[in-house]
């Protein structure tokens, strides 16, 4: 068989030779040492020559596929007709709505809705990814958010697939498109709570987002101002807004450290103070809850733990442990809410989730009846959920989704 298919390709090449691109010499002098890319021209997405190469790529590739075009054609339709083509996600309850996502058949778009927590709502189409694609040969929706008085929705799209997303806003009540239009984001949106301040990271030209800005709904993006830049560029910024609503969260995160900033979301003007500076080789995150925060902690702990502060201490002098640093365990991740919190540990390979009650000052661990599977926190936006909603899948049972009440 092998020699059968070098045989064909052998022939096919004999009709036409394939394309080989020019070398162009650039040297790079880093960490004492120098590297040579001959191809390194090839970067210029604007370049004529390079629009040629591409194109004369694709001709050839076309050419040497041609007898195998039947054969595409009845893959591409085999793996198609194993796909559900109309389908929804499983919705979640959110500031007093439903959300969910579907999908139309024949259609390759998802279409973000929404529908109000009461009987016989009717559904909102919020995005509509297919007539939104119409006449882009590439489209993808970032991201999307609502404000904080569920009327307005900010959401990012990408049209030329380089992962620079441009923001845009929309009224869902009265189905109006805002003039602003943000360009060059990282695609990720946060409201602050006065439901006209938006937050937003900003791309460098190696892509990496360094810069969070401040948007006022209604203002030329001219007038943003910079409210954070990690000059660091072994360090990305991101930008949240924590479950309870109550403040706004800067990240600054590199491979082995991290750092925060805070600000109330009722107070989008005001300046950003630091968690906790960074720390070489010091990983944490933190979650708001109540009057405190609980950091995710690898300080003195190889296997990270769990730590509390007071909400207006949040320096490490103040942090004091509930959960120690186990040899054994990996504490992978927290989930809050007003009355409980769930840890995400990882035992032996497998994950696993302890749910601790605020209001009767207990905590257990939820049970599953298969030895090998793999579990996951899924969709929970909605702080005072009574409820964790958790995915679950293993060699005999397909991905579920689960609510734990």
């Amino acid at each position: 068989m092998l020699v059968s298919i070098q045989g064909c390709q052998q022939k096919t090449n004999e009709t036409m030779e394939a394309p080989r691109a020019k070398k162009i010499k650039k040297e790079f002098h880093e960490f004492g040492n120098t590297r040579i890319d001959n191809y390194y021209w090839l970067n210029q997405r604007d370049n004529p020559e390079v629009l040629d190469y591409l194109k004369a790529e694709n001709k050839y590739t076309e050419k040497v596929m041609k007898k195998t075009e039947k054969l595409q054609k009845k893959l591409f339709s085999e793996i198609v007709g194993r796909i559900k083509q109309k389908d929804m996600s499983v919705p979640y309850d959110f500031h007093g709505y439903q959300y969910y996502t579907r999908y139309e058949e024949k259609k390759e778009y998802p279409v973000y809705c929404r529908k109000k927590l009461r009987k016989n709502a009717s559904e909102e189409i919020m995005l509509d990814g297919n007539k939104m694609a119409e006449g882009h040969h590439f489209f993808d929706i970032g991201s999307w958010e609502v404000s904080h008085n569920n009327q307005l929705l900010a959401y990012s799209i990408d049209t030329v697939s380089r992962r620079k997303y441009s923001i845009r806003f929309k009224n869902l009540v009265t189905g109006k498109e805002f003039e602003d239009n943000i360009p060059n984001t990282s695609g990720d949106i946060t409201w602050a709570n006065d439901d006209k301040t938006v937050f937003y990271a900003v791309k460098d030209e190696t892509l990496r987002p360094y810069r969070i800005m401040r948007h006022h709904l209604g203002e030329s993006p001219e007038k943003d101002v910079v409210v954070y830049e990690e000059t660091d560029p072994t360090y990305d910024v991101f930008v949240y807004k924590t479950k309870s609503d109550k403040y706004l969260i800067i990240g600054s995160s590199s491979t082995l450290s991290t750092e925060y900033r805070i600000l109330r979301a009722d107070d989008p003007d005001g300046k950003f103070k630091v968690f906790q500076k960074r720390q070489r080789n010091h990983e944490y995150d933190i979650s708001h809850q109540g009057d405190r925060w609980l950091v995710r902690t690898n300080k003195d702990a190889k296997n990270f733990r769990l730590m509390e502060t007071p909400e207006d201490k949040t320096s490490m002098k103040n942090w004091t442990e509930l959960i120690p640093n186990r040899n054994d365990v990996l504490l992978e991740y927290i989930d809050v809410f007003r009355n409980f919190y769930v840890v995400t540990e990882r035992k032996n390979g497998l994950r696993r989730f302890r749910v601790y009650d605020l209001k009767n000052n207990k905590d257990y661990y939820v049970g599953f009846d298969e030895k090998d599977y793999y579990a996951s926190s899924s969709e929970n936006p909605e702080y005072d959920s009574r409820k964790l909603r958790y995915g679950f899948t293993s060699l005999k049972t397909p991905m579920t989704i689960y609510d734990l009440t």
